[in-house]
């Protein structure tokens, strides 16, 4: 069986030919080959873990992260994986995003979860519609992992967003889950309330605050154990929106803030699109919509970054706050600058994919080989 590593770098070497296929083509091609990608690259781990320098740890939350990165929501939606990216070399790794009932998806135009990448961006976009076997089978999986010191294991959760479901029915089930991931033993929690590919559609803040109120009474106040609780955002989050967010997660006993998801802000990224990925870029967002990923999120998260962790430090909240950075994360430079404005934890997606076809396995090991020279920066 050829392995992933390998898999990867035929297709890094082949990707802007094969984006230039007609864009219909291109989307269903890329959509069937991620999927069965994943599956291949979470089965096979390398054969010899790799170990990242020890002046990278850090810890937040009373646990040790042997790096600050790790993989975002979304890479690895049914659970697995976690061997693979501890032997990588992973600073912790995320499960998820999960719901509270099984769900297969999006599909439109005969495609099921669609994905395109845009290689000359360093970009990409997906409209999967949250597909995962739901919070019990992904938190039963918890309770058999054989867990790697600094490797710390997550998940991701939401609220089912099925319009047929009530309500309460969908807070009820976000609170199930939040609950079995606990008893699983799972070492950090995130609630993604950010996803852009599903049928729920845009909330206002009135919506969004009841629903945190409702965590906060039926499971951060009934915490059995220290157990971090973060909340994850868009990248298109207002900044002046950052305050309010703050304020209401740490007033609530939430533990850390994330910006964030992917962006649905497709004029304004498309300055960032390449003429060369334009004709993709086009049919998949005037087609299937869903959010866009990578490098033209970059100044996005950290803008917003940057704003949360002023107003968390004018608030100084009475638990452990931090404020977690995704989007457009790519290499040692990024984790840098996130540091110098105080980030400490990063999460990872498309940029580790575009780094896997070129290092392999060593995926990590070269982000932390570049990372040691800015050690000073990271722990200032």
């Amino acid at each position: 069986m050829i392995g992933a590593a390998r898999l990867a770098r035929w297709e890094g070497g082949l990707r802007p030919l094969l984006t230039r296929l007609p864009p219909s083509w291109a989307v269903r091609l890329y959509s069937r080959g991620r999927r069965n990608f994943l599956s291949t690259l979470a089965e096979r781990p390398p054969r010899r873990a790799i170990v990242p320098p020890a002046e990278l740890a850090i810890e937040l939350w009373g646990l040790r992260f042997r790096s600050p990165l790790m993989n975002a929501a979304g890479m690895f939606k049914n659970g697995d994986g976690y061997r693979l990216v501890a032997a990588q070399g992973a600073g912790g790794w995320l499960a998820g995003t999960t719901t509270s009932r099984p769900r297969i998806g999006n599909r439109r135009a005969g495609i099921a979860t669609p994905f395109a990448p845009y290689p000359l961006s360093h970009a990409a976009s997906n409209w999967l519609g949250l597909p995962n076997p739901g919070h019990a089978v992904v938190a039963q999986r918890f309770a058999s992992l054989e867990k790697v010191a600094g490797c710390p294991a997550g998940a991701s959760l939401t609220a089912d967003p099925d319009p047929s479901l009530a309500a309460e029915e969908k807070l009820a089930g976000l609170a199930q889950g939040l609950r079995l991931y606990e008893e699983a033993g799972a070492d950090f929690l995130e609630i993604n309330e950010s996803c852009p590919n599903t049928e729920a559609g845009a909330e206002d803040f009135g919506h969004l605050e009841a629903r945190l109120r409702y965590v906060a009474a039926e499971f951060l106040a009934r915490r059995r154990r220290s157990l971090p609780v973060v909340v994850k955002f868009s990248n298109d989050t207002e900044i002046a929106q950052v305050g309010k967010l703050v304020g209401l997660l740490a007033e609530l006993g939430y533990d850390g803030i994330n910006f964030g998801n992917t962006s649905t802000a497709y004029r304004a990224i498309e300055p960032a699109i390449d003429a060369g990925d334009r004709p993709l870029y086009d049919y998949f967002t005037g087609t299937f919509g869903g959010g866009v990923s990578g490098r033209p999120l970059r100044r996005l998260s950290f803008e917003l970054c940057r704003a949360a962790l002023a107003e968390a430090g004018k608030l100084r909240p009475a638990r452990e706050f931090h404020v977690v950075r995704t989007g457009g994360i790519e290499s040692a430079a990024d984790l840098a600058a996130s540091a110098e404005i105080g980030v400490r934890l990063n999460q990872w997606y498309s940029g580790y994919f575009e780094r896997f076809s070129e290092a392999g396995h060593q995926v990590y090991a070269r982000i932390h080989a570049n990372l040691t020279n800015d050690v000073r920066v990271l722990r200032s």
